[in-house]
């Protein structure tokens, strides 16, 4: 190195130098310190002690490369003289590795490279292939348990009708058609969820172990619910006696069967699967609806029974008795669940936007309560017996003490009803769409619940001005019905509704 290429050198590093000499400077004892306890980090990757090693900082690759006193001249290499490269590098990015096969086993055959265009991919995804082709057998094998919450909002919305306090005969003839129409529904769900079974075997067991699916299996018994009730309010007044008798035993038939389900559902869910806590939405609530449907089935079969003067072919006492029992069971759960729902706000807000409607299903354990218990209350001389329970009147504390149970849980409904609009204030104001699911009709099936027992609390109180803001709910309801029922017939037509997945994403 000649001595210009050192002064050079040295002029190109002032600061360096600087920082070593005032820290020199500083030393109590008198001897400089190292540059390398500088506050300043080192340019290059070195040791540190006890600190290990150091990756350059952004000064590093920043600061102005020192001039060389011979920049070395490139000069072209000829192509006689190239090295080749290594064997390794040559390999295609679709190579497999045979390091990780034994000798004995031969590695799968190399899949060709192929260097594809926008064309060449658009002509690849147009053509359908022999196992591109979507039919009608594809389609029906897509079905899911989740479709009969369809046939619970349809028959929620007959439910509401009934309950508007109206003599207007266009209105029971609506009703009447929403019943007609939720029985061929529920007809139509119960073939096509059969024909899945068949083409899949197999499906119907994992059906009760999916994640997804699992908490919707007891929406065909809530369903089937819904049309005893339906029964009750349409038929029974229609066909006097031996429909009454098919609902007597349709009601004790239909006690285990709530019972089975619901427990039956938790205990499979609570042996197979985990569901996080973040996940947690008040769809885990849905294995309970089947028990939230006993107190307004029972209130209906008694109040249809006293409409024709046949209330004696029933034990009215023991009806309301073990609705009460299995419909406290249902809401209890209810109210434990929805604590954990509460916790996972506080920590993970609220949930994405396919959960979204999901929140709806709170409402309806409490609405159904509510409206229950206030309809038993209401016929509670008709129940309860003179001297029950060695009180003489009986029947009034009964009916009192519904009337409070009643009021606690429709306003618990209410809450959960502005809780539930709330999280979907986003959506009005961006102008943004939560994509279409089955699950969409959680905003019409759990309010029918809280319109029936607002409707319920305007009978009780006598209360004109409860009525009118129940029939505003209960048109606003149907229109809602109306439009989601449009929504999935498009998805359906725009292949967003019963269609694979996989081919979902190459047709």
């Amino acid at each position: 190195m000649t001595f210009a290429t050192v002064i050079i050198i040295k002029n190109s590093f002032p600061d360096r130098q600087k920082n070593s000499t005032s820290h020199g400077a500083d030393n109590s004892d008198g001897l400089p310190k190292p540059a390398m306890t500088a506050s300043r980090p080192p340019r290059d990757g070195v040791l540190l002690d006890g600190i290990g090693y150091e990756s350059p900082g952004e000064d590093f690759f920043s600061a102005a490369t020192p001039p060389l006193a011979h920049e070395p001249v490139q000069r072209p290499v000829p192509a006689s003289a190239a090295v080749p490269r290594p064997a390794i590098l040559q390999r295609s990015a679709r190579a497999v590795s045979y390091d990780r096969y034994p000798p004995s086993r031969s590695p799968p055959p190399q899949l060709p490279f192929t260097q594809s265009s926008p064309a060449s991919l658009n002509d690849l995804v147009a053509e359908p292939g022999p196992l591109g082709r979507v039919g009608l057998r594809d389609r029906i094998a897509c079905y899911e348990w989740t479709f009969f919450t369809m046939t619970m909002a349809t028959g929620g919305i007959a439910n509401v009708l009934h309950s508007i306090p109206s003599n207007a005969a266009w209105i029971h003839g609506v009703g009447v058609f929403f019943l007609l129409l939720n029985l061929v529904l529920f007809t139509t769900n119960c073939i096509m969820i059969t024909i899945r079974f068949r083409l899949r075997p197999g499906s119907f067991i994992r059906s009760f172990t999916d994640q997804k699916e699992s908490l919707f299996v007891p929406a065909f018994v809530v369903s089937l619910a819904v049309i005893f009730v339906n029964t009750c309010q349409y038929g029974i007044p229609q066909e006097r006696g031996w429909l009454l008798q098919v609902m007597r035993v349709m009601f004790w038939l239909y006690i285990p069967l709530c019972v089975v389900a619901s427990a039956g559902i938790y205990l499979i869910l609570w042996s197979t699967l985990v569901f996080p806590l973040h996940t947690m939405t008040p769809i885990w609530i849905f294995p309970a609806y089947p028990l939230l449907l006993t107190a307004p089935f029972a209130g209906q079969l008694i109040r249809s029974a006293n409409s024709i003067g046949q209330e004696h072919v029933l034990n009215t006492t023991a009806i309301a008795l073990c609705a009460v029992t299995t419909q406290g069971t249902g809401c209890f759960l209810a109210i434990l669940i929805s604590a954990a729902f509460i916790y996972r706000l506080m920590t993970q807000k609220l949930p994405h936007d396919m959960q979204r409607p999901g929140i709806f299903i709170s409402i309806g354990p409490y609405a159904f309560t509510a409206a229950g218990i206030v309809s038993l209350g209401g016929q509670a001389n008709a129940i309860i017996p003179n001297g029950f329970l060695g009180v003489s009147n009986a029947a009034d504390i009964m009916k009192v003490i519904s009337v409070l149970v009643g009021l606690w849980f429709w306003g618990f409904s209410m809450w959960f009803f502005l809780v539930s609009v709330g999280s979907l204030w986003k959506y009005f104001r961006n102008g943004k769409h939560i994509p279409f699911n089955m699950t969409w009709w959680s905003f019409v099936f759990p309010n029918t619940a809280l319109v029936t027992a607002t409707q319920a609390m305007g009978e009780i109180f006598d209360s004109q001005g409860i009525r009118i803001f129940g029939s505003v709910m209960a048109a606003a309801l149907v229109f809602v019905w109306a439009c989601i029922f449009a929504t999935m017939i498009r998805c359906f037509k725009n292949r967003k509704l019963l269609w694979p997945k996989t081919a979902k994403n190459t047709l």
